[in-house]
């Protein structure tokens, strides 16, 4: 259904929430990176699985090594995946120099590499969780290479 008004709403609303949050990421830099590293659903996952997330390239290895057991509950999936982009992209940020946290104008977080290319994250977490594939500790590499 295309409903013009309705679709300039929507648009609308998309600018002001990745404005709101490009504003904050500005503002508070380290307020909103840790507010992102806090992950808490894929770190219980990890613990229930005797894994403790320490912020290193090591544990996203680890984290693909998990049995994914959450594929069975399609609604937990997506929330995962999230978790699983913010916490990649968390390790990226903290362990790959000249890298940052960005957001895109529809209000996505994203990360920048010091080459310029930004990387979804996010998306890249959702399809780890959902599928297994990118695997987190090769998405890493790929970012630790530029």
């Amino acid at each position: 259904m295309n409903i013009p008004f309705l679709d300039n709403w929507l648009n609308r609303r998309e600018t002001e929430q990745g404005a709101g949050l490009a504003a904050a990421l500005v503002d508070d830099p380290e307020g909103v990176a840790e507010l992102f590293s806090e992950c808490e659903m894929l770190r219980v996952h990890a613990r229930a699985a005797g894994l403790e997330l320490d912020g290193s390239p090591a544990s996203l290895e680890a984290l693909d090594q998990l049995m994914p057991r959450w594929r069975r509950d399609p609604e937990v999936v997506p929330w995962l995946g999230n978790d699983a982009g913010f916490y990649l992209g968390t390790v990226i940020v903290r362990t790959v120099v000249g890298t940052a946290w960005k957001v895109w104008p529809n209000g996505q977080p994203v990360i920048r590499l010091a080459s310029g290319r930004e990387l979804n994250v996010i998306e890249s977490g959702v399809s780890w969780a959902m599928t297994g594939s990118p695997e987190l500790s090769q998405a890493y590499a790929e970012a630790s290479e530029g």
